[in-house]
């Protein structure tokens, strides 16, 4: 039996994984699937001191209030960025890393600096409430910039998305030993339709990893192709 902690990125929560961890439950294994503050049921949480160290803790509580070890830990999208983080202060609690077509920093990087052209197109829509600067602003079916294009699940997103702190983008990621965040054994696994502005170099991103997967689909992998994440999950638990 395998422990996956899976994080969703940027306007999600951790109901985006619903069309999964069934599958995953199904064959015995642990799932967690933790909502960072700020955002989707703990959106009223968000505050102006909400940025990327809160969601690297987040993440790390679950690990340690859980006593959780040999973790295969998920990150999906900005998810990239808190994973490195909670990598870099919890390494004996993880067995694994998944980058779901997620952005894989180093350190000093922030993901308005990994991606500037997509972050730039979000901030130019950014709003100013109760003193936080939020961006990802959900419009009529929102899910569709995502590569997500089956009403149902169009309609399933819609009520959930909620607008995403920019502080959180913009913060460099600092790392005490990035060389202990590299011995980690890393999975990338890609869409092969990515986002308007995203890397345009796959193969520059996936650099260091120990193994690189596609699936034929966009961004939002869980949603579109949950059957085909999960048997690569399941492959990388019987490793």
């Amino acid at each position: 039996m395998a422990t996956f902690v899976l994080v969703h990125g940027g306007g999600y929560g951790g109901w985006c994984w619903q069309r999964l961890t069934p599958l995953l439950r199904s064959g015995g294994h642990e799932v967690y699937t933790p909502t960072l503050t700020g955002l989707g049921g703990r959106a009223y949480l968000l505050g102006p001191e909400v940025d990327l160290d809160t969601h690297i803790e987040d993440v790390g509580a679950v690990l340690r209030y859980e006593d959780l070890h040999d973790v295969i830990l998920v990150g999906h999208s900005y998810a990239g960025m808190v994973l490195t983080g909670v990598a870099d202060r919890a390494p004996s609690r993880i067995g694994h890393l998944v980058f779901l077509d997620a952005a894989a920093p180093s350190d000093g990087e922030s993901l308005d600096a990994r991606v500037p052209g997509l972050m730039g197109e979000a901030r130019r829509h950014s709003r100013v409430i109760d003193g936080v600067e939020v961006v990802l602003w959900v419009r009529p079916e929102a899910g569709r910039h995502y590569g997500v294009t089956n009403h149902e699940a169009l309609a399933w997103m819609q009520g959930r998305l909620t607008p995403h702190p920019w502080r959180t983008f913009e913060q460099p990621l600092r790392l005490i030993d990035e060389a202990a965040v590299r011995r980690i054994p890393r999975t990338d696994i890609n869409c092969t339709t990515p986002m308007p502005g995203a890397d345009a170099d796959p193969e520059e991103r996936s650099k260091g990893a120990d193994r690189v997967w596609e699936i034929d689909t966009g961004h939002d992998l869980m949603i579109t192709e949950p059957e085909a994440v999960a048997e690569l999950f399941l492959r990388l638990a019987s490793l």
